[in-house]
């Protein structure tokens, strides 16, 4: 007999038939009821033992977090709160768990003591939510793109370059640390290292992608990323996932249109598959809410920011339109800000973000044309000599959500930039080889995928939405 999901069982019309399902039991009262979940979905099916021709050996080992084996028929329910339920004629326990010490009690746990046992959390409604709706918007990205031409690259993990320019990251090396051979200078000689030369775990995969879409057109890259910069805040890992499409002959416009129909498009997917778990996570912000002040509560529900990206044209705004804006706006002028706009060229927060969002112009907001000395050195030029072709999308609730531009696809005015920001040409070598060899407008955009995890369900820290955290002083799993 096929064995059967939890989410299959509970979408079956047809009763009176026998089944088989596996999973592990959430609750067991009364010697009788097992509410079982085997991860398929957020609901538990109801199986009910009959503990008067059950071994007592068997009910004794029923506790929260086994796994059993169950064989029964499935009928509808003599109980409230659910359709159908399960008479159970045979029950294996797969494997015991040890009532006293398992972990996930069914009750109330904290994020914290959640984290510090990563490896069982997804037992419990909140964290099974988050990785469903993970994985779907994982998928929701490779069909976007792949519907839509692009090629999925793999970039390098292990690189020579910081395509950030930020020096924050972490190295790669085979040498003794104990006795690593040096130079007469005194300085490590990374030539006697496996690759020859000193490398790092990489920041971002774009550079490298930017060299096939200038031969494949369309590409994009999704995968792990890192950072070795030493921040314990809730918005910070070291270790995340980046997805990064690059695209040949694509001006910031063209970018700025793909970026937007990308946003709708995954999220529009999360709102049609997962439903349920997105209602209970929106129960749980709602809950969460009643406990804050009235000033800290959210103006929109999980579900309604959600639909406010997707049913809303995103309004572009020139940097420095936003700037005279934000300048002129009450919370500004009677200083509620934490950081005051004062003049042009300020590096914007995220308070500043959101209020342009969600108080001036309420809707989805693209910032564009950046300061050229607070942007990356890759970013095209324009001919005011002082902005660059960025561009950022501003989000209700976070913030800044991709990172964009058009890249600098000229020889001489590219390596001007880098010559100012002292980063070695023989380093880029070969990517300045695509400003001689067939160079074209192209564009991309970045967004980190936690930061989009976060967004679609609600969480408030960047830990609770990756499987197993990497943060300073924290390597555990």
């Amino acid at each position: 007999m096929k064995t059967s999901t939890v989410a299959e069982l509970l979408s079956k019309d047809i009763t009176l038939q026998d089944i088989e399902i596996k999973g592990w039991v959430r609750t067991f009262r009364a010697n009788r009821f097992i509410a079982l979940n085997d991860g398929s979905t957020l609901h538990n099916i109801q199986c009910v033992v009959d503990f008067e021709n059950t071994d007592e050996a068997i009910l004794k080992r029923i506790n929260t977090g086994a796994a059993v084996h169950i064989k029964g028929e499935l009928v509808e329910s003599q109980g409230k709160g659910q359709r159908v339920e399960i008479q159970v004629n045979t029950i294996d326990i797969l494997g015991d768990s040890d009532a006293d010490e398992y972990p996930i009690q069914p009750k109330k746990h904290s994020f914290e003591f959640l984290r510090e046992n990563a490896h069982l959390r997804t037992r419990t409604n909140t964290f099974s939510a988050v990785m469903r709706l993970r994985s779907s918007l994982s998928f929701a990205v490779h069909k976007y793109f792949n519907d839509n031409g692009f090629y999925y690259m793999h970039t390098p993990i292990i690189t020579g370059s910081d395509a950030e320019g930020a020096g924050e990251m972490f190295k790669v090396s085979a040498l003794d640390s104990k006795n690593p051979p040096l130079k007469e200078d005194g300085n490590v000689d990374y030539t006697k290292d496996f690759f020859g030369k000193e490398t790092n775990l990489t920041v971002s995969g774009q550079l490298e992608a930017e060299t096939y879409a200038m031969s494949l057109g369309k590409v994009y890259t999704f995968g792990p990323t890192f950072r070795a910069e030493n921040s314990n805040t809730s918005r910070h890992l070291a270790e995340f996932w980046m997805i990064e499409p690059e695209v040949a002959f694509m001006d910031l416009a063209g970018n700025m249109d793909l970026a937007e129909d990308f946003m709708k498009s995954v999220l529009s997917y999360v709102l049609e598959h997962n439903q349920d778990d997105l209602k209970f996570l929106e129960q749980r912000l709602l809950d969460e809410e009643k406990t804050k002040p009235q000033v800290e509560r959210s103006e929109m529900s999980l579900i309604e920011k959600l639909k406010f990206v997707v049913d809303n044209n995103f309004k572009r705004v020139s940097y420095t339109e936003a700037i005279d804006i934000l300048k002129n706006c009450k919370p500004n002028k009677k200083k509620k800000f934490n950081f005051i706009i004062e003049e042009w060229g300020a590096d914007l927060q995220s308070e500043h973000e959101r209020f342009l969002v969600e108080k001036h112009f309420k809707c989805p907001v693209i910032l564009f044309d950046y300061p050229a000395n607070i942007k990356a050195f890759y970013m095209r030029l324009n001919e005011d000599g002082k902005t660059v072709r960025a561009m950022d999308i501003l989000f209700p609730g976070i913030g800044e959500m991709v990172g964009g531009s058009q890249r600098e696809e000229r020889l001489d005015v590219l390596k001007e930039k880098m010559k100012t920001l002292d980063i070695d040409e023989k380093e880029l070598w070969w990517y300045l080889d695509l400003r001689k060899y067939g160079t074209a407008v192209h564009s991309g955009f970045g967004l980190g995928f936690e930061r989009l995890v976060m967004f679609a369900t609600g969480m408030g820290n960047i830990r609770d939405v990756i499987p197993y955290p990497r943060t300073p002083q924290n390597a555990e799993f």
